[in-house]
C-alpha cells in the first residue's frame, strides 16, 4: 500500500493513560504518557521534535479533548477518528496493539477524519447542549410533580391543561404550604379569567388526601422547577451574548417555518456558519444523519435507514420538522402530508428535516433569504395524470360529467 505520511503517530487515549506509537518509515517507537496537561505537553514536544506530520486518535468519550486542545494551540496536525471505522483484528486487544494499529492505518491513508469545529464553536456546543439537558431535566421534574399529585388524589392536571402555568403554580404553592383551598372566592382570585368557568371543576380536583410528607415533597419539586427555570433563562442570555456575530444568520433561519430563536441557536452551534467545510448539502445531510441510508445488493435496494450522525442536530431538526408540518400553506407542510399518507409520520418528519437542512445549507453558504415554494408546489407534477386519476375516482363514486352536485 502507498505510504501517505512518512512520519505519523497513532494515539490510544484513556482517562488516565495515553499510549502513543510513532512510525518513521518502517520503524516505530512506543511511549506512554499520563493525561495531565504537563504530560500532554511532553507528548506534543516529543512529536514536534520527531517531525510528526499527522497524529490520529479515537473519539473516545471526551478524553480526546485535552489532547486536541493542546495540539491545536501548538499547531500540531491531528485528526479524530470514529472508532467504528478502525476496528482491529479480533483477539489482539491491548493498548499497545491499538496504538500500533491506528498508526499503521494512518500511515497508509486509511483513516477518515471526523469533523471537529474550532474551539469557540466547541464551547458554544457545550453551552447549547447543557441547556438542552436542563430543559429535559425540567420536563422530568414536571412528570414527577404530576405523579406526586396523582398519589395525593389531586386531579388538577385533568382540569387545567398547563400544569406549569401561573394559575396552577399559585394553587400548588398554597397546597404545598398547607393553606386551605375550600373558599371559592379565594381560589377565584388565584385563577386567570379564562379558567373561571372551570371553577367548580378546579375545586373538585383539589379535594384530595395529601399527607405532610407529600406536602414537603411537593414543595421541594416546585423549588427545583423554579431553580431550573432561572438556570434556563440565564443560559438563554449567555447563548444570545456569545452568538451576537451570528445574529443575522439566526434571523434568516427564523424565517423558515418551524424554526425559532432557540432552535436556530442549536443548529448554528452544531454546524457553524462556514459551509466551506462541507463540499455540498448532501455531505452535510449525511453528516447530520437525516438522509436515506445506502443498502443495495444485486441491483435490489433494501431498507434506507438513516445513519446515526449528529444526535443533537438530528433531534432538533426532527422537532423543527414536526413544527413546520403544522404550518399550513407552506412547502414543508405539503411535503409532510404527502409522505405521511404513504410512509408514516416518522418517515415524513425525517424527510422534512432533510429538506430543511438542505435549505439551511444554501441560506448559510450563498447568503440568500429563505423562499417558501408554497403548498401547491407538488400539484405541478404530473398534472394531467392527476386530473385523470381524480376523474376516475369521482366516476367510481357515481359522479357524471353533466350531473349537478345536488343530484349525486
Amino acid at each position: 500500500m502507498e505510504v501517505v505520511y512518512r512520519c505519523c503517530c497513532g494515539i490510544d487515549v484513556h482517562k488516565s493513560l495515553i499510549v502513543a506509537c510513532l512510525r518513521r518509515g518502517g520503524k516505530q517507537e512506543l511511549r506512554e504518557f499520563g493525561t495531565m496537561t504537563c504530560e500532554i505537553k511532553a507528548l506534543a514536544s516529543w512529536l514536534s521534535e520527531a517531525g510528526c506530520e499527522m497524529a490520529a486518535m479515537e473519539s473516545t468519550g471526551s478524553y480526546w479533548k485535552p489532547l486536541y486542545n493542546l495540539f491545536e494551540l501548538l499547531n500540531l496536525d491531528a485528526i479524530i477518528v470514529n472508532a467504528a471505522h478502525m476496528k482491529a483484528v479480533p483477539g489482539r486487544k491491548t493498548d499497545v496493539k491499538d496504538a500500533e494499529w491506528i498508526a499503521d492505518l494512518l500511515q497508509h491513508g486509511l483513516l477518515r477524519a471526523s469533523f471537529v469545529p474550532d474551539r469557540a464553536q466547541r464551547e458554544l456546543r457545550e453551552l447549547t447542549r447543557y441547556r438542552k439537558s436542563i430543559i429535559e431535566e425540567r420536563s422530568r421534574e414536571l412528570n414527577r410533580l404530576q405523579k406526586v399529585l396523582e398519589g395525593a388524589n389531586i386531579k388538577l392536571g385533568s382540569v387545567i391543561k398547563d400544569i406549569q402555568g401561573k394559575s396552577a403554580r399559585r394553587l400548588l404553592e398554597r397546597l404545598a404550604a398547607g393553606e386551605p383551598l375550600d373558599d371559592c372566592g379565594e381560589i377565584a382570585k388565584l385563577l386567570h379569567h379564562s379558567l373561571l368557568p372551570k371553577l367548580d371543576e378546579i375545586m373538585a380536583s383539589l379535594d384530595g388526601i395529601i399527607t405532610p410528607l407529600q406536602r414537603e415533597l411537593l414543595a421541594q419539586i416546585l423549588d427545583h422547577i423554579s431553580d431550573l427555570d432561572q438556570r434556563i433563562h440565564k443560559l438563554d442570555g449567555m447563548a444570545e451574548a456569545y452568538m451576537t456575530q451570528a445574529q443575522p444568520d439566526i434571523v434568516e433561519l427564523c424565517r423558515m417555518p418551524g424554526i425559532g430563536q432557540r432552535s436556530a441557536e442549536v443548529i448554528l452551534a452544531e454546524i457553524g456558519t462556514d459551509m466551506s467545510r462541507f463540499p455540498s448539502s448532501a455531505h452535510l445531510c449525511s453528516w447530520a444523519g437525516v438522509c436515506p441510508g445506502n443498502h443495495k445488493s444485486a441491483g435490489k435496494r433494501y431498507h434506507g435507514r438513516t445513519r446515526k450522525g449528529n444526535p443533537t442536530l438530528k433531534s432538533m431538526l426532527v422537532q423543527c420538522a414536526k413544527s413546520a408540518s403544522r404550518s399550513k400553506g407552506s412547502y414543508f407542510s405539503a411535503q409532510y402530508q404527502r409522505i405521511a399518507a404513504r410512509r408514516g409520520k416518522n418517515r415524513a418528519a425525517m424527510a422534512v428535516a432533510h429538506s430543511m437542512l438542505i435549505a439551511i445549507y444554501h441560506i448559510l453558504k450563498n447568503k440568500v433569504p429563505f423562499r417558501d415554494l408554497g403548498a401547491d408546489y407538488f400539484d405541478g407534477f404530473y398534472r394531467e395524470h392527476k386530473i385523470r386519476s381524480y376523474l376516475k375516482r369521482l366516476q367510481a363514486l357515481g359522479w357524471e360529467p353533466n350531473a349537478s352536485p345536488a343530484s349525486i
